[in-house]
Formats: structure tokens, sequence, C-alpha cells
């Protein structure tokens, strides 16, 4: 009888613990829209490291630049046991059939540095308008008179849209005093640099060379436009801008290649986005997310909850700070930087 009880006690203590013992693990599933672009992986490292600061488990699938394999990924995701979505996506229209499916199974979504326009899915980016308006500025400073060319991102995220309208707020009034002559302006398809040498290689064609600056909306696709313009003497002098930091923008900006980029500290943007998706598996309401706002500059004007970072140029006279910050090494930015004309970072 006396076991009976200790055995009953216990019983009863275990099934008092049990809600605790019970609770569900917070688990990100994160969907990549093509995972093989360095950016990402830097994102990765600052993910993982904040959801193991919060006892979360991270899970992940690359959609290698497919939109049906992507909304295939979000599906295995889920069915891997993610209780929260952190999405990528790579193309913000194609993927809401997923968002809608992942809403109606109550799984939270962040929508990842690229804006999905649905209200289900919270939105965390760099103020990508005010990226437009810095690279526009870090060009018309080195060029204020002359030939543009417009390298733009991918048609399918609406990022790309938000960068042109804000490098054009800078630039109309050069453009209607006729300072400023709009030669060729195109989208790039994946933000492939490939795309964005072929595209500046079109424009240079269109306009026998005579192009002296290029606006370029990351990094990926300004070293495309280099390249074009290497094959017709013209790397290096004429000014491109850039946006990302990448290492081999950073050392184009070194060797004075690429005029500027703006940095996006991303291991920033993923601490960020794995606080906000563990808070949103938690429970909490996608507009109490702390610090954050309501966002409807897309395409549709769609409001969604957003918490948007500050980005900031970097050009030779400041390439040091991203070696301060370790960002970059300084043999990744001075790699065959020598002479005179070297940076100060590279001395």
């Amino acid at each position: 009888m006396k076991r009976l009880g200790i055995l009953t006690a216990v019983l009863g203590l275990s099934l008092l613990a049990s809600p605790a013992l019970a609770q569900k693990q917070v688990v990100v599933g994160v969907s990549w829209s093509n995972f093989q672009e360095e950016r990402w992986k830097t994102d990765e490292v600052a993910i993982k490291a904040q959801l193991d600061k919060l006892g979360a488990k991270y899970i992940s699938a690359d959609a290698q630049s497919s939109n049906e394999k992507q909304i295939s990924d979000i599906e295995s995701l889920v069915t891997r046991g993610a209780t929260v979505l952190l999405v990528l996506a790579q193309d913000t229209e194609a993927v809401l059939p997923a968002i809608a499916k992942a809403k109606a199974d109550g799984i939270p979504v962040v929508s990842y540095d690229r804006l999905i326009e649905d209200p289900w899915a919270f939105y965390i980016s760099f103020d990508n308008k005010e990226v437009g308006r810095l690279q526009a500025k870090m060009i018309l400073n080195a060029k204020p008179k002359g030939n543009y060319a417009f390298i733009k991102g991918s048609p399918s995220d609406p990022n790309a849209a938000l960068l042109y309208a804000g490098q054009l707020e800078v630039l109309n009034k050069a453009i209607k005093s006729g300072a400023i002559k709009n030669v060729g302006s195109q989208f790039t398809e994946g933000w492939q640099p490939e795309i964005a040498q072929r595209n500046m290689e079109q424009m240079l064609t269109a306009n026998q060379n005579k192009i002296d600056a290029v606006v370029a909306s990351n990094d990926g696709t300004a070293g495309g436009a280099v390249s074009a313009l290497a094959s017709v003497g013209l790397a290096g002098k004429i000014p491109v801008s850039g946006q990302d930091a990448d290492k081999a923008a950073l050392n184009r900006i070194a060797r004075g290649l690429q005029t500027g980029t703006v940095w996006k500290d991303s291991r920033t943007l993923g601490t960020e986005a794995a606080k906000i998706a563990v808070q949103l598996a938690s429970g909490t309401k996608l507009n109490a997310v702390k610090g954050s706002s309501t966002f409807n500059g897309g395409p549709k004007k769609v409001a969604v909850s957003s918490i948007l970072l500050k980005p900031v140029v970097v050009t030779k006279t400041n390439l040091g700070t991203l070696i301060t910050a370790k960002w970059a090494t300084k043999a990744e930015i001075c790699n065959g930087v020598t002479g005179a004309a070297a940076p100060a970072a590279c001395r």
C-alpha cells in the first residue's frame, strides 16, 4: 500500500511537470531562394547562432532559383516539423500559395529581405528605397552629368522596384534638366551577374560605348557590368554602384573598378530575423513584435508588419570600417592592390 502511494505521488509530480517538459521546441524552417550566392551564407551563420542562443532548431532547404522547388521546399519544411517559416522568396508572387497554405495551417511566416505582400508574413529587410537613394547619390557625386545606364535587379523581386524608385528620387531633377540622360534601363533576371553583363554589353553597343555612369542595383550586377566595361576598355573609368558589400566588390572598390557599395550587415539581419521567428512561433502577434511598424511600399501597397534596418555607404575612404567590423579581412579587400592609389585600408 505504501509502495502504491509513492508510485501515485511520483506519477502526480510527472503529470504536473509534463506541460513544461512537453513544451514544443521552436523549429525554424528556412527556405532559401538560391543558397549559392555568397551573401546568404553569412546570413545563415547569424541565424543559426541566434537560434542556438534561444534554444530553437534550424532546418533549411535551397530552392536553387526554382519557383516550383521553393513551394515544394516550404511544404517539406512543414512536414519536417517547422513551427515557423523564414522565406527568402525566389519570386514573391509565385510563393503566395505556399504562404496561404502556411496561414491555413497556423504557421507564422517571416519574409526575409524580400517583401512578400501578404499580411500573414512579417517583413524584415533593410530600407531598400534608401539603398537606392544612396546608390544614386554615390554616382551623382562622381558624375553629375552624362549618359546613365541602370542595371536593375530581378523583375520578380519587389526590392528591385524599390531600389529603382529610390534611385530616381535622387536623379529625377537632373534627368528632367537634361544634365543626366537615361540611355538604358534593364532588369536582371534572378540577379544573375552574367545576365547583367549581357545587358550592359547591349547598352554599350546601343550607345556606341558612350556611357558615363552605371547605377547597378547590387554587387553581383555591378560585377557583370564591370566585366562588360572591361571588354571595351572602360572599367575603372566610369563610376559603378553596388550593394551588399560582397568581398569581390570590396576588392573592386579598392582597385578602383567600382565606386562603392551599400553595406547591409546581414549578420544583424539574420540575428533579428531569428529573434522575430521565435517570437512569432511562441504566439506573439505580428504587430506586437518589438520595434515593428507598418510597411505598405510594395507594388500592390499591401500593409504588412515590418522592421527595416539602416544601410551604410562604403567607398574607398571607409573600407577600413569593414575590416574593423570583421566583415572582411584586409587580405580579401586589398588583394592585388598596390601603389600610391591604394586606399588607406590597404596601406
